[in-house]
Parts: structure tokens; C-alpha cells; sequence
């Protein structure tokens, strides 16, 4: 049998700086942290192959390149090709079976997995927690001001022509569902496009779907840390989080972990394989400190004319979560 040390999910909205968390994690020596696997989409690897081939963004690179990083020992095209073939054969294993043979390539360690799509179902973290009861989490947050502007300055970058395009291109569909994201009280879906773009529903959702997970999950087993803390003090930090997970926290540990860029998924990937991060992080994977500048909940939202504020729900979860 196999021997494999039990997993850490990174429970997060995407925009909350979960790609700079994982490789920040990598980097200490008993963690090792993937890209995006979104493995815990389906409940087996089958079905998973089948769903990533009808997705519209590149939902396979990340399992792609984590596969032949761990497995073949370098991200290369012929190692992608290899990789998908090594996946191929596993159709038949669970989407946890198949983690857990990755996490018996790199025992030791325990892999940390930060799949944004954890935090839009609470049947993917569910399925995670069924397959790895002894898991830790990590709810990883990000004041709503600055991630809405992340997700509006996203958008914005996504559909801007190109150099040497004429016209502008179409936004994937993911980024453009977090601009318009419905609030709970503001209509069914299908009318979200008529409403300015405003993420704080996302935002919102979001967070109370990894908070219902997290209500029925020993408090040992997880804890929470705010993005900007992270990126601001990140060797005080880190030494909690290595705390909390019951890892070592001597300084050379927690040096390791002060360099996201150095992980081997902190890069474009070869051409079959380009993506499995966040696209920004790929080009500029170091710590910037300035991201983690303080942001105010009561000023008017600068992303809409008539002075409106967040939500009295949303400024509510975020003082929860320690913000003002």
C-alpha cells in the first residue's frame, strides 16, 4: 500500500491570492504545493477527463503539469504528453485515489491543493474531506474591496484588445460570472448582466459556502488567515500557519516559504501546458507587500456612480473575518 501523508486544502474565492498561498506553502520543506489539479470536480477521474474536455478555459494544465513535475521529473512538452497518457490510464480510479497516488510520489510531504473551484461547490470540498477525513483547510480571505477590484481589473485586462488586435476579446466565462456574480437577493442568474458589474455577491457566496463547510469540521483541522497578512508579514505568518498544521516553524523552514517564485508551477508551462496558476502570478510570482495595503469597508464603492456602499452582509463577514 501506498504511504501518503494527508492533504492540505486552500479553501479560497479566486482573486484572493490563493496561487502566491500555495507556493508559499510549497516552499516549506514537508509541504508541497501543486497548481490547479481541480481534481475534486467529479468523483472520478473519468469523469473528470470528460469534463475537462468540454470546459472553455484550460482546466487540465494544472494536473498536467503537477503529473509530470512529480512523476517525470520535468514540465517539458514530451513530459505533458506523458502525463496525460499517465492519467488516461487512472480513469477508472477515484478523483481521491488519484491524489493520494501523488501524494506517495512526494512522501513525506503533504500536498496542498488550492483548486478555486473548492469554494463554488460545497459538494467539491465535501468530496475532498469524504476521501481525506484527517485533511487540514486553510480559508485564505481577502478584504472585499480589494478583491472586487481585482476581479473588475481582470475583466477589464481580459477583454481589452491585444497587442496587434483590432477588436476586443471575449472574457472567459468564469471571470465574467465573479463580475456579475447574482447576490442572493438580487434576481435569478440570467438577469445578472443587466446590473453594473459589482463582485461583492461573489464574494460573499463564496466565503459563507467554505464558512458552511467549515462548521461541521473539527476546529483542529483548520484555521483561516487573511491574504493581506500573508503578503505584508509573510515570516509571521507563515510560522502560524506551520504552527497550526503542525509543522516544524525554525527559521530555515519558514525562509523557504518567503519565495513563491521559487516554486517549479510558479511559470508559463510548455505550450501544451501553459496555464494551472493564476495568469498574473505566472508572470510576476514574487511577494509585493503593497498588495497587502489596508482597505476601507464604509467608503462609497468606486466601481459605481450613485455612492452605494458594500452590503450590510457583506461588511458584516468581513469585520468577522477582522477587516475595517
Amino acid at each position: 500500500m501506498t504511504e501518503a501523508a494527508a492533504p492540505v486544502f486552500v479553501l479560497a474565492a479566486p482573486r484572493s491570492m490563493s496561487s502566491v498561498a500555495c507556493a508559499m506553502l510549497g516552499g516549506h520543506p514537508q509541504l508541497y504545493g501543486l497548481p490547479e489539479t481541480h481534481v475534486f470536480r467529479e468523483d472520478t477521474v473519468a469523469a473528470w477527463l470528460q469534463t475537462v474536455a468540454g470546459e472553455t478555459f484550460h482546466m487540465a494544465d494544472g494536473m498536467l503539469r503537477a503529473v509530470a513535475q512529480i512523476c517525470y521529473g520535468e514540465q517539458t512538452e514530451s513530459a505533458i504528453v506523458s502525463a496525460a497518457g499517465w492519467v488516461r490510464r487512472r480513469a477508472s480510479y477515484t478523483s481521491g485515489m488519484l491524489l493520494e497516488e501523488l501524494a506517495g510520489h512526494v512522501y513525506p510531504c503533504h500536498l496542498v491543493d488550492k483548486s478555486p473551484n473548492m469554494a463554488f461547490q460545497l459538494s467539491n470540498v465535501r468530496r475532498a474531506h469524504v476521501f481525506f477525513p484527517t485533511a487540514k483547510f486553510i480559508h485564505l480571505v481577502r478584504h472585499p474591496r480589494a478583491y472586487c477590484r481585482s476581479v473588475l481589473t481582470y475583466l477589464g485586462q481580459l477583454t481589452l484588445p491585444g497587442p496587434g488586435e483590432d477588436v476586443a476579446r471575449t472574457a472567459p466565462q468564469w471571470i465574467e460570472d465573479l463580475a456579475f456574480f447574482p447576490y442572493p437577493d438580487a434576481g435569478p442568474p440570467r438577469d445578472a448582466r443587466r446590473r453594473p458589474a459589482d463582485p461583492q455577491g461573489g464574494w460573499y457566496v463564496l466565503n459563507r459556502t467554505v464558512m458552511t463547510f467549515l462548521s461541521g469540521i473539527p476546529d483542529d483541522q483548520w484555521l483561516r488567515i487573511r491574504a493581506e497578512d500573508l503578503v505584508r508579514e509573510p515570516a509571521r505568518t507563515m510560522t502560524e500557519v506551520a504552527s497550526r498544521l503542525g509543522l516544524d516553524t525554525d527559521r530555515e523552514s519558514i525562509r523557504g516559504t518567503l519565495h513563491p517564485e521559487s516554486s517549479p508551477f510558479a511559470r508559463i508551462g510548455p505550450p501544451n501546458a501553459r496555464w494551472g496558476n493564476d495568469f498574473y502570478f505566472l508572470q510576476r510570482p514574487g511577494l509585493r507587500p503593497s498588495r497587502g495595503a489596508p482597505q476601507n469597508l464604509d467608503d462609497p464603492l468606486e466601481w459605481h456612480t450613485d455612492g452605494r456602499g458594500f452590503f450590510p452582509e457583506v461588511r458584516e463577514l468581513a469585520r468577522s473575518f477582522g477587516y475595517r
